[in-house]
């Protein structure tokens, strides 16, 4: 999770700060300008987190007047308008399979951090079991040759 906010290029905050797990911002004017984007992880400064920003400018209303643009010139070709309102349906699967897209590339980077989480604890794991084999081994070895360790005086055969 992260702290996600927007600035708009007149100085106002269009989307407010808000703690979430994913955040989308949508601006329909046809305002230009710079805007801020602030990703804030100050609550998990040494978790790692994987950050997408995606930027798409389709101008509706640009779209909208070329139509009617065509329209007053009175086309007769209807392919052409079927061609334009095919490009538009197909303008709207895009974005139906960048989200998508989206979804699957976190979905795939949360098994990526569980299963290094997981390859970690077992790997450590197996390392302290070794040490503890390798102790256990040692300790027995070197009683088993102590000279100390003789039964009323008479050595170990």
């Amino acid at each position: 999770m992260a702290g996600f906010a927007v600035k708009h290029p007149n100085g106002a905050i269009v989307h407010p700060y808000a703690w979430k797990a994913q955040s989308d911002y949508q601006e329909t004017s046809a305002i230009g300008g710079y805007y801020a984007v602030c990703v804030d992880n100050q609550f998990s400064r040494f978790a790692p987190k994987l950050v997408n920003i995606y930027i798409t400018t389709f101008r509706y209303d640009e779209w909208e007047r070329y139509t009617k643009e065509l329209e007053s010139m009175d086309v007769s070709v209807t392919n052409f308008t079927q061609t334009l309102s095919s490009v538009d349906q197909r303008v709207g699967q895009i974005l139906q399979h960048q989200q998508h897209s989206r979804a699957r590339e976190s979905r795939d980077f949360a098994l990526l951090e569980d299963n290094q989480s997981y390859v970690r604890f077992w790997s450590v794991l197996q390392c302290v079991v070794i040490m503890a084999t390798t102790t256990f081994q040692v300790y027995f070895v070197r009683k088993l040759f102590d000279s100390n360790a003789s039964v009323k005086g008479k050595a170990r055969a």
